[in-house]
């Protein structure tokens, strides 16, 4: 017993002191801890990116793995035993991916080029457009005229400066730059590649992965809480799964809706409209109107009316998602209000960008389950209410006497 505690004490003290050293380092130091995490994710960015993958595709593997034989046949004693009808799931599995892609390849890609080209080639015309519009619009307020003449003038001062100054001494670090992004695409599209592969082995073994984690967890906690981490678990892959594989479901089904009426009404650059509007509706919230303002402004340039068309479409399609598409899909799996929606989404972007935004919602949803849980659980010892609505008149008191109780 006494061996025990001194393991305890020993393990708290050195855990303290190496928070402590850690602190330190990022604050006042040389950031080698932060250094050394940037470089441990980096190796292991293509296992990161298999993981994902394999996460997202788990669900069409399981939905195979139903359909080519029962469960029965495919399961003995809580283990895979069917080691053909994984492979043939596997198969099958990027066989859809594979079909996807190419109608993607073939289609898509090719139309959404074409609409490209066809914009640069009447950027001279747009050009023309936009000149007219601010000449009318300055003839007409002599004022402003004055006011846009001085603020060009300072500003063509200040490029004058910076091109000189700054970016002709720069233009050899500008070609690095280039040459560095190239091969950081060139990365990417290796570690795209390697992270297929370690997919196709985390979902062929992928009970395996999680009897293992499991048969972890219970080895380094009490039973108890073994069981409490299992649920905080199942919680926030249900939050996660539900959200992001739905939000990327209801974002596909946005843009093709998109691409087939922007079709049948004739809006121009109707491909390129459309991918800008499904890429963008996977931000919650600010992505529909993210994607309609450089949509609108396209067809604007084009077409005054069709762009007038276009934003009764665009808000009528955004109706559609949000009452019908969107719940229908999504549900109610966050749980979040539309005011912690926002917040999130703020606060995820101005943090990780893009990405943030979109991870943003089901990561404060599974941190505002966790609090709520906690707080009910608090509630219940203390023999009060768990319902909001018993405190919108103030606080009520307590059902049991709690002067001694111990604050944990």
């Amino acid at each position: 017993m006494r061996q025990s505690r001194y393991w305890k004490a020993g393990v708290t003290v050195f855990l303290t002191v190496a928070a402590i050293l850690l602190f330190y380092d990022v604050l006042f130091g040389h950031r080698s801890a932060v250094l050394l995490l940037s470089r441990l994710i980096s190796a292991l960015e293509p296992i990161l990116y298999g993981a994902m993958i394999a996460y997202l595709l788990a669900p069409m593997v399981d939905f195979f793995d139903r359909h080519i034989a029962p469960r029965r046949a495919a399961f003995q004693g809580g283990r895979f035993r069917a080691a053909w009808v994984r492979a043939a799931s596997l198969a099958a599995t990027w066989a859809v991916i594979a079909v996807f892609g190419y109608l993607l390849m073939s289609f898509l890609v090719p139309e959404v080029y074409r609409s490209i080209l066809r914009l640069a080639g009447n950027m001279e015309t747009y050009y023309n457009t936009i000149l007219q519009w601010t000449t009318a619009l300055l003839e007409q307020n002599p004022s402003l005229e004055t006011w846009v003449m001085d603020q060009m003038n300072a500003y063509y001062a200040d490029l004058s400066k910076l091109v000189t100054d700054q970016l002709l001494p720069q233009a050899q670090q500008l070609m690095t730059a280039v040459g560095g992004g190239v091969l950081t695409a060139l990365s990417f599209l290796k570690n795209l590649l390697v992270g297929v592969i370690v997919s196709v082995y985390l979902l062929a073994t992928k009970e395996r992965c999680a009897a293992y984690c499991r048969k972890l967890t219970c080895a380094a906690l009490a039973p108890a809480k073994a069981g409490w981490v299992f649920r905080a678990a199942g919680t926030a892959d249900r939050i996660f799964s539900g959200f992001v594989r739905g939000k990327l479901l209801d974002s596909l089904i946005i843009g093709i809706l998109c691409f087939f009426f922007s079709t049948i009404f004739k809006f121009p650059y109707a491909p390129l409209v459309s991918v800008i509007v499904g890429v963008t509706n996977v931000i919650p919230f600010f992505g529909p109107f993210l994607g309609a303002i450089p949509s609108l402004f396209l067809i604007l340039l084009d077409s005054p009316i069709k762009a007038l068309y276009f934003l009764v479409f665009i808000f009528a399609l955004q109706q559609v998602d949000g009452n019908i598409i969107g719940p229908k899909i999504l549900g109610g799996r966050t749980g979040l209000s539309s005011l912690w929606v926002i917040i999130a989404i703020l606060v995820g972007g101005s943090f990780f960008g893009v990405a943030g935004m979109f991870f943003a919602v089901p990561v404060f949803a599974c941190f505002n389950t966790f609090v709520d849980f906690w707080m009910n659980c608090r509630l219940k010892k203390r023999g009060m209410p768990a319902e909001v609505s018993a405190y919108w008149e103030g606080a009520p008191r307590p059902k049991r006497d709690l002067s001694g109780e111990k604050e944990d």
